[in-house]
């Protein structure tokens, strides 16, 4: 099981606006340590830690941060529309078009996704795989 996820960034008040446009909507919650960002999911009570948490930092060796060439981070959305929404916040919030959401026919009927970059370059994905919304084919 995944824990976390950690992207690098240079511009932390950047990350922040960008990442902060969608991941409260898909319920992270906004946690700050020493200038770096950690976006977690709630504990419920009675259940188990809920993850992956994802945090954003200053690479620790001091160096430049970079988007690793291949590498994607997506995140699972409630609906398509909620798709279209986040994905046009985070452009909103400072993040680049790397894909407008809709369906691609390389993946399954039912996997409707955006993609993006945030300011850093990292690559994100936003997608709903809804059994009970339309499909490419419907």
């Amino acid at each position: 099981m995944i824990a976390y996820v950690t992207v690098g960034v240079d511009d932390i008040a950047s990350a922040k606006r960008f990442y902060s446009a969608f991941l409260p909507a898909l319920g992270y919650e906004l946690e700050e340590y020493h200038g770096d960002l950690s976006y977690v999911l709630p504990k419920e009570p009675g259940r188990p830690v809920a993850l992956p948490d994802f945090y954003v930092k200053s690479p620790f060796d001091g160096s430049p941060a970079s988007a690793g060439n291949g590498t994607m981070i997506a995140f699972e959305a409630r609906n398509q529309a909620q798709v279209r929404d986040l994905h046009a916040a985070a452009l909103a919030a400072g993040g680049s078009d790397e894909g407008q959401p809709g369906f691609r026919a390389s993946y399954g009927p039912q996997f409707y996704v955006g993609y993006l970059r945030d300011p850093q370059g990292n690559k994100i994905a936003l997608f709903s795989s809804n059994p009970d919304e339309p499909g490419r084919d419907g």
